[in-house]
């Protein structure tokens, strides 16, 4: 039952990523703009000076907004992968089902670079996203994907299989 549920949870984490890369890909006009006005720091009324730097260019704003969508998709495509060699593994030795976590593990450290470190510690202290609210509305989900990655993460790495 265990390694059902393990690779149950890790084909939501990719379900999820797939989901919100093909969810920008249907909104990419409102999705680059977002990205423009966080990597531009408008609207930064409450720390309206900053010690590093804004990015201005649409050009670049494009490449990084595809950037996130790519790495969506990835993480995506990399936890149903995962997910199916779990299941597909899941009456097999323990050897054999350890290494059929290979893809289910890159999907969620993927996804804890991307929500974690990219748009969490990037996004949110670098570009102080947290000042505008739409800023802040997608630091919180990016914490909820985060954590929930991490946990399925640690889920599946760190309890017995059996």
């Amino acid at each position: 039952m265990i390694r059902i549920l393990k690779s149950l949870l890790i084909m939501f984490v990719g379900l999820q990523a797939l989901f919100y890369g093909l969810q920008n890909i249907a909104n990419l006009e409102i999705a680059q703009a977002f990205v423009g006005g966080t990597l531009s720091l408008t609207g930064h009324e409450s720390y309206p000076e900053t010690m590093f730097f804004a990015i201005t260019s649409p050009a670049l704003h494009a490449v990084i907004l595809w950037f996130i969508i790519a790495c969506e998709l990835a993480i995506g495509l990399l936890g149903i992968k995962g997910g199916w060699d779990l299941f597909a593994a899941r009456n097999a030795n323990p050897a054999a089902f350890q290494a059929a976590k290979r893809y289910g593990i890159a999907s969620a450290g993927l996804a804890l670079f991307l929500w974690f470190g990219l748009f969490m510690g990037v996004g949110g202290a670098f570009f102080q996203m947290w000042q505008t609210p739409a800023g802040i509305a997608a630091l919180q989900g990016a914490f909820m994907y985060a954590m929930s990655s991490a946990i399925v993460l640690l889920f599946v790495c760190h309890t017995p299989d059996d």
